[in-house]
């Protein structure tokens, strides 16, 4: 707006003739003396009670020049130009400083909504438990009691723990006769042979192998499906808090990740094999605010059931 003033200054001055310039520099010099104005009142706005002992004005009369017989080296266009040009630059500053304000003013918030959150589950309307999002997302984080992997998947070990006892030859057999995929997607083939083994109850040799699938392809279309499937693997394999270590990487990982939802609902079922109501409790409510739909739809069975039995009420 000030920028446009400004221009309708400068083409009047530019589009009048010597004898109706000095009408139109006087008008120019009354409406740029009240746009000054209205910058002088924004930066009051701005910085309340600063006034000019925190913040020189921009805008200043020039300093007079000893008389040398020669005519002026500025004229009223000049003037009006430079003006002009101070006003442009002291408008940008306000601007930016309202930029910053309101960001800090959102972050000072944010820290006070979580830090006067003292539920991470509050009752709804309707009775129903509703996670406060920053508290949710500070439960999610501490699932596993600290162990917990960060937002970016951490490097994953190639292979798994070894059995405390060495496999049967006839599971080893039975394994060998697992048949690895072979086609044009290797990345897609290796997670295909950790779903193969899954599937056939092969849960120790699953792991390894999904695993070493997300070291070799940490950026595959198939890595939220196979993060997944690992903590679907231990699940399982009876080990819930192992489990819950990899719903929680996917989750946090790719919160649109295909298999996000999936994760974040079966978190809630490890936390409530370990007999953590409070947590699950969490994660459903996480579950049912963020994927709205799959808990209407894919994913309706195995909400209803895991809320069954669960008292999530504040």
């Amino acid at each position: 707006m000030l920028r446009e003033v400004a221009r309708v200054v400068l083409a009047l001055v530019l589009a009048t003739g010597a004898a109706p310039a000095l009408a139109q520099n006087a008008n120019a010099e009354v409406r740029l003396n009240k746009v000054e104005a209205e910058v002088r009142a924004l930066q009051r706005k701005v910085f309340p009670g600063g006034g000019d002992k925190y913040f020189t004005p921009e805008i200043s009369a020039p300093t007079p020049t000893p008389a040398t017989g020669l005519p002026p080296a500025t004229s009223a266009l000049t003037d009006v130009l430079t003006r002009m040009q101070a006003l442009e630059a002291q408008l940008a500053r306000l601007t930016g400083q309202v930029e910053q304000n309101t960001n800090r003013i959102a972050q000072l918030e944010a820290k006070m909504a979580f830090a006067g959150s003292a539920s991470p589950v509050s009752a709804s309307p309707a009775g129903t438990a509703v996670a406060a999002p920053a508290a949710a997302q500070s439960n999610l984080n501490a699932m596993t009691d600290g162990a917990a992997p960060s937002s970016a998947p951490a490097p994953v070990a190639a292979a798994a723990s070894k059995p405390s006892t060495p496999p049967s030859s006839s599971r080893v057999e039975a394994v060998s006769a697992i048949v690895k995929p072979s086609t044009d997607d290797a990345g897609d083939d290796e997670y295909s042979y950790g779903f193969r083994l899954w599937d056939a109850k092969f849960y120790p040799e699953a792991q390894q192998q999904l695993k070493l699938f997300l070291e070799k392809y940490p950026k595959h279309a198939r890595a939220s499906w196979a993060r997944n499937l690992l903590g679907r693997a231990y699940l399982d394999d009876g080990n819930a808090l192992e489990a819950a270590k990899w719903f929680v990487q996917n989750y946090q990982a790719d919160k649109r990740g295909e298999r996000a939802p999936d994760s974040l609902l079966y978190l809630a079922v490890a936390m409530k094999q370990l007999k953590d109501t409070k947590r699950a409790c969490i994660a459903l409510a996480e579950f049912g605010t963020t994927y709205a739909s799959e808990a209407a739809g894919r994913l309706k069975s195995l909400y209803d059931s895991t809320r069954n039995g669960l008292k999530c009420s504040a």
